[in-house]
């Protein structure tokens, strides 16, 4: 019998997100399962009850009696103590849980014998879990939400304007951290005409705050800062001591900051001192995108907006939830695919297959037994790197191929072939120097024009020059036409006529293909 999906109205506080959507409930009874949602559970995300109808859910009136006929649970929040007494044993949960920060959840979760998958936990290093990444998904938005958040409280454009009322300067914003989360805040300032500047633990970033119009600001101290499944690892004392410093630099010099900086199992780092707000310009913002582990700013407090000297301190925990419609959609869509890798044989029934390293790393209790933490899936091993090619020493005379001509022997070239063209000159008759000088001159001429053609179109314009150069079909249509009148001596043989008439046919196929020819590869090129 198919199993029966139940999704829940979020509970906690300020939460507007919903774990599926109507457009993925579709999917998911395809699949074979049945739906069942809580009346209400997408109102705040603008997903109506009847909307889950249509797309062949359930709507029931309770969670209670959710909970009582559900055989998996989609969540967004980890569940309450409340949600957890409700769950039926044997229950699978699949959603946020937060292992380390939630000890005691855990013990009751196995307490209820359940089967929980935690979306948090999924091994990030596996591409082929990206397809059911939910922290991807929600950093991406948040980081959006986070510039969006500063400008409501900024007090000026982003973008510099030179108006008749005076010059306006544009905002300074500076990241400090570029994971996902930061990376989109970055795109989204630069795109507001902010001047961009950021920083973070892993050098190899740098590229990417580059191409989305940032500046990357590096630290004076060399250490490598990649940590684990895509997070940075906690540096050294010294490197976090000239980490401060630069940071106390960009502060007096920002009017925006956006801190994205955590570890996994860890408290937020504090990056942003009380003395570095002190430092600030009146008037700027912060906004703390992990407030809900502490905050990277000391005077941050989660869930609120607070001004302290003069600067709007922004400790929101609730970025992607204010995207409600957005971040539910990508949140189902993860969780969509990882109902897919759950049921291969789309039958409605779940197999959780503890010998898949990204099913192993989500299951964080099979059956009631805490099987946290994962072991470190198995990666493909990278392959060994070619040995370097030998490099041939120099030739004392001459090139090899593909080598350039040394300048001995094309200067050689060159006065060979201006010896060549005096001696032409001074001989030839005048007629023909002047075609010679018109056959040079083409010759030049379609080099160029051919040396500076894509090399992807090479063979659609040999094709349609070789269709123009059929103009000798006129010299075969005056063999064939008849003489004017006066001139019947000079009517061809029968020989040449037919020589003619074959050269007429050939060179029709050549124009005609060649033009066909062309026309399909440059088809080719078409959007």
């Amino acid at each position: 019998m198919a199993m029966l999906i139940g999704v829940p109205k979020e509970t906690a506080a300020g939460e507007k997100r919903v774990a599926t959507v109507p457009d993925v409930v579709e999917k998911l009874r395809k699949l074979g399962f049945a739906v069942a949602v809580e009346s209400g559970a997408g109102d705040a995300a603008n997903f109506a009850d009847d909307t889950y109808c249509a797309a062949g859910a359930e709507v029931v009136a309770s969670a209670a009696e959710l909970f009582a006929k559900a055989d998996i649970v989609f969540k967004v929040r980890p569940p309450s103590a409340d949600e957890v007494a409700l769950l039926r044993e044997g229950t699978v949960l699949i959603g946020f849980v937060w292992p380390a920060q939630n000890p005691e959840l855990m013990q009751a979760l196995a307490g209820r014998h359940a089967t929980v998958l935690a979306i948090d936990c999924l091994p990030r290093q596996l591409s082929r879990a990206q397809k059911m990444d939910a922290l991807t998904s929600m950093a991406g938005i948040s980081g959006y939400r986070a510039i969006i958040e500063a400008a409501n409280a900024f007090g000026r454009y982003f973008n510099g304007q030179v108006t008749a009322a005076g010059k306006i300067p544009p905002a300074k914003v500076f990241i400090a951290g570029a994971g996902v989360a930061g990376l989109a805040a970055i795109g989204t300032a630069a795109n507001l005409g902010a001047i961009v500047r950021a920083n973070d633990t892993r050098a190899e970033v740098a590229d990417q705050v580059v191409s989305l119009g940032g500046e990357f600001v590096k630290v004076d101290y060399e250490e490598e800062g990649s940590g684990g499944g895509g997070y940075a690892k906690v540096m050294s004392e010294g490197f976090q001591a000239a980490q401060r410093a630069m940071y106390a630099e960009q502060a007096r010099d920002a009017d925006i900051i956006v801190t994205t900086a955590l570890i996994p199992g860890k408290p937020a780092p504090k990056l942003i001192s009380a003395e570095m707000v002190r430092s600030m310009k009146p008037g700027s913002v912060i906004v703390d995108m992990a407030a809900e582990q502490g905050g990277n700013c000391e005077l941050t407090e989660p869930g609120q907006a607070v001004v302290r000297h003069g600067v709007t301190i922004i400790g929101y925990t609730d970025l992607a939830s204010r995207l409600a419609k957005q971040s539910s959609t990508l949140y189902a869509t993860n969780l969509l695919r990882l109902a897919e890798e759950l049921c291969k044989t789309k039958d409605g029934l779940v197999d959780v297959n503890m010998d898949d390293d990204a099913i192993r790393g989500l299951t964080v209790i099979k059956a009631g037994e805490i099987t946290w933490p994962a072991p470190p899936p198995k990666l493909p091993a990278v392959p060994p790197k070619p040995k370097a090619a030998a490099v041939p020493p120099p030739k004392a005379h001459g090139h090899g191929p593909g080598e350039p001509m040394s300048v001995q022997g094309l200067a050689t070239v060159f006065g060979l072939g201006a010896l060549a063209f005096a001696l032409v000159g001074l001989y030839a008759p005048a007629s023909f120097l002047a075609h010679f000088t018109v056959f040079v001159l083409a010759c030049f001429v379609g080099y160029m024009v051919i040396w500076n053609v894509t090399p992807a179109l090479h063979t659609p314009l040999m094709s349609v020059t070789n269709a123009i150069s059929s103009i000798i079909a006129i010299g075969a249509l005056i063999q064939i036409a008849p003489p004017l009148s006066g001139a019947g001596s000079d009517r061809p043989s029968g020989l040449i006529l037919a020589l003619a008439v074959l050269a007429l046919a050939l060179t029709a196929i050549n124009m005609f293909g060649g033009f066909a020819v062309t026309r399909r590869m440059l088809a080719m090129f078409r959007k």
